[in-house]
């Protein structure tokens, strides 16, 4: 394990503001399995993941953790964990099977139940409406590529709205629509698989559409006091030398402020190049203003930034790979830098400088850190035990990070850790390992890992200790004698 730098005084522990809110999150592709329990439709991810060559090693999310039929266990490892809320998303086609039409009540009453006991255990419910898993029946007429999708989500908004906002007080719209569209419309990396620039234009606008037509469905069908907003996963892009600057500010574009000004400024960038945009002929009058209404709270999903600089495609070399579309250019991470098993460079020093920048151009909107983790290889010891510190390194540095923002002022009100358990990582299977909690996937067993003791411990407390306490020379490591035994 390497030190992470910091950009703060690692001396000193660090007081997190009253109020703010501590979570960790799911999504329900990943592991609820039992896709085919109690009427619940296939999703687009059901038939992505049983396509040959789209999974590792062919894996798929029809088990997962199994977490629709171990409801208690889960209920169980996110009360003792001592999070003050968890976030889960919808499985659309649990609750409409097609997409539209009649509700599913089984389904529906699924997500009742979990809302309801959360809430009894003193948990805050935090519901993503959509997290990925269209329904298939909707992909088989365009999926988001179709203008109608928006509209069917909006009906879903509905549904969800009447049935849970008096449990449910705060709602994340979509999640990461970037990923939806690049992966699953222009690179086919994610579902539906498809490769089609065209249709990931058409895709970004009507999910963002979608956006607002939820935003408007749930101002009408919950309460006072609730709290609605999008999340997305704004990577920042850093360019190296200066004559990268200009590649990377129009990835910033292309990659977040396509989704952000929207939201954000009722405008697609200028600076982004004309084929990432949607075509004029999409945007009907009053798109803009129904997907940049107000929004209570902007999510912020943050893993790594991506650095720019000059490079020579035809001789790369160590740590660089071509930015596509742009001849010359390449991605860049030191031989030296530290990096999780997704090869993804590990820097809090730029979430504290996203969440700078994110504070300004939201004029102090309220930020959640609705998702941040590290995929690690962790495995159980002999002893019984799963010792992540690569994880609590990785934690710890990025509340250090979350910290220093806030004391720049930035109104950061809560962070989810990413993810309560070990569960299907998309395209990746089951071979990278996310959560707080060992999952055996060949019986379902949960084992808390050193890191659920230690987020649990801050989360409680409120308080980030510094990291000669987190990491003492002499004496005992973090432990996770605070969290259950496994189930």
């Amino acid at each position: 394990m390497s030190v992470i730098s910091h950009s703060s005084d690692l001396m000193r522990a660090r007081r997190f503001p009253e109020g703010f809110l501590w979570g960790t999150g799911t999504s329900s592709y990943q592991i609820e399995g039992a896709v085919t329990a109690d009427g619940r439709g296939r999703s687009i991810w059901d038939v992505y993941a049983h396509t040959r060559g789209n999974v590792f090693r062919g894996d798929n999310g029809d088990i997962a953790c199994d977490s629709y039929n171990r409801l208690q266990d889960d209920l169980r490892i996110i009360k003792d964990l001592g999070v003050g809320a968890y976030r889960f998303s919808v499985a659309w086609s649990r609750v409409q099977p097609t997409g539209s039409g009649a509700v599913n009540q089984a389904g529906l009453d699924y997500y009742r139940r979990l809302a309801e006991q959360l809430r009894e255990n003193g948990v805050q419910p935090v519901v993503t409406v959509y997290h990925w898993d269209l329904p298939q029946a909707l992909e088989d007429q365009g999926g988001w590529a179709n203008r109608d999708t928006a509209q069917r989500m909006a009906e879903l908004a509905l549904i969800l709205g009447a049935e849970l906002g008096d449990q449910v007080s705060m709602w994340i719209t979509i999640n990461e629509p970037l990923q939806t569209v690049h992966q699953g419309y222009r690179t086919g990396t994610h579902a539906p698989g498809l490769c089609d620039d065209a249709l990931a234009a058409a895709a970004n606008h009507h999910i963002l559409l979608g956006h607002g037509l939820v935003l408007q469905a749930l101002r009408q069908t919950t309460g006072a006091g609730t709290v609605i907003g999008p999340t997305m996963d704004p990577d920042p892009y850093v360019a190296l030398d200066a004559e990268s600057e200009a590649v990377a500010e129009t990835l910033d574009a292309e990659f977040n402020l396509v989704y952000l000004d929207p939201v954000l400024r009722q405008r697609y960038p200028e600076s982004a190049r004309p084929e990432m945009l949607p075509p004029e002929a999409l945007i009907r009058d009053g798109d803009m203003e129904l997907i940049g209404a107000p929004i209570d709270f902007l999510g912020v999903n943050y893993y790594r930034p991506h650095h720019i600089r000059r490079g020579d495609w035809s001789d790369l070399r160590i740590g660089e790979e071509p930015v596509p579309g742009f001849p010359g250019f390449v991605h860049y991470q030191a031989p030296e830098q530290e990096r999780t098993v997704m090869d993804w460079p590990v820097v809090p020093a730029s979430l504290r400088d996203l969440l700078g920048r994110l504070h300004a151009y939201t004029d102090g909107l309220p930020l959640y850190i609705t998702e941040n983790g590290c995929a690690a290889d962790d495995y159980v010891s002999p002893g019984g035990t799963i010792d992540d510190y690569e994880r609590i390194a990785y934690i710890h540095g990025h509340l250090d990070a979350a910290a220093d923002a806030i004391a720049d002022g930035v109104n950061l009100a809560g962070y989810f850790h990413w993810s309560l358990m070990d569960n299907f990582e998309w395209s990746h299977g089951y071979r990278r390992r996310f959560g707080l909690h060992y999952v055996e996937f060949e019986t379902g067993r949960r084992v808390p890992k050193r890191s659920a003791g230690f987020y649990g411990n801050v989360a409680r407390t409120g308080t980030l200790p510094s990291w000669e306490e987190t990491f003492p020379l002499d004496g005992p490591m973090p432990s996770a004698s605070t969290t259950p035994a496994a189930v």
